[in-house]
């Protein structure tokens, strides 16, 4: 059989990424254990406690899932959504890895036709938001202006309105658990691997309770990330304001020696002094930012650390 042939009774993983998600957990599971009754394959569900503070943990741990395996990956403190949803798929021992937030905004009910389209020789099937009810104009509109800076700076095209929400074959799981790096954006890391992708329009819902993990700092933050993870346009960037300015100040001087030496006209003024020295170092400071963020993420990949700390595996077989 070839690698990326589905057999025909197949594993699914289902990754689940928690943190402080007490107040959701039980309906999560309750709607994903039905969903894997309902499907021919085998299916295993695997969550992953990022640090929690609540009951999340002890709720997965005790839930009777009627046979489904549920197992659960427990940090020893809160390393990041991106870090947990690594942890799950390096866990993940199935044909096919889906990887779905806990908060069941995105529905658990379409990740069969997921299984369909991967069994149609898709390698990678990631949802594409259509609908986003219950957030506010201001994330819609910061989210798709995201989506498209991201793609003017990035040397990967990855698609508009998608979140972690996917499917993953065996072989592209096996190509990102190969990718070391601590500053990760899964989304853009699945659009880097490449192989046969396509998109599944959905509806997303409205949050079930609790708050979001994603104020706006962090949101950010992220979308940080997602820029310097996948460009150095962004030095290039900084590069060419460098000669920009260069040039305007090269004739700036030329300008006031050919007032001076030409003419009884002197340059006067401290305000176009002033606006001079803030636009070059704003500039200047713009640029140093830049390359600090780069040069801090090297650092923080030379250390070697771990991306993350077990400090306990429930739910899975003896090694």
């Amino acid at each position: 059989m070839d690698q990326g042939t589905p057999p025909a009774q197949a594993t699914i993983s289902i990754v689940v990424p928690c943190y402080n998600e007490a107040k959701v957990i039980a309906e999560t599971l309750r709607r994903l254990v039905a969903l894997a009754k309902g499907l021919q394959d085998d299916v295993e569900l695997i969550f992953v406690d990022d640090g929690s503070s609540d009951s999340t943990r002890e709720i997965v741990k005790s839930y009777d899932s009627d046979g489904i395996p549920v197992r659960l990956v427990g940090f020893s403190r809160n390393f990041g959504h991106q870090i947990a949803v690594s942890a799950g798929i390096n866990a993940a021992k199935g044909d096919a890895v889906v990887l779905i937030d806990a908060d069941l905004q995105d529905p658990p009910e379409i990740i069969p036709e997921m299984i369909r389209k991967w069994r149609d020789g898709y390698e990678v099937v990631y949802g594409v938001r259509t609908e986003r009810p219950g957030e506010s104009m201001f994330k819609l509109a910061t989210a798709r202006g995201f989506y498209r800076l991201l793609n003017e700076f990035s040397d990967v095209p990855i698609p508009f309105d998608t979140g972690d929400f996917r499917l993953m074959s065996k072989s592209v799981a096996d190509v990102l658990r190969a990718m070391p790096e601590r500053d990760r954006f899964l989304r853009g890391m699945v659009s880097w691997v490449g192989f046969r992708q396509t998109p599944l329009p959905y509806k997303r819902a409205p949050r079930f309770a609790g708050e979001t993990k994603y104020p706006l700092a962090k949101m950010v933050r992220f979308a940080v990330d997602g820029i310097l993870s996948f460009s150095i346009k962004p030095l290039q960037l900084s590069v060419s304001l460098g000669m920009t300015c260069a040039v305007m100040a090269v004739l700036g001087i030329a300008y006031a020696l050919y007032l001076r030496i030409f003419t009884d006209i002197w340059v006067e003024g401290w305000t176009a002094l002033m606006i001079a020295v803030l636009f070059l170092g704003g500039v200047q400071l713009i640029s140093v930012g830049i390359l600090g963020e780069y040069v801090g993420r090297i650092y923080s990949e030379s250390k070697g650390r771990p991306l993350y700390v077990v400090d306990e595996y429930y739910g899975f077989p003896p090694p």
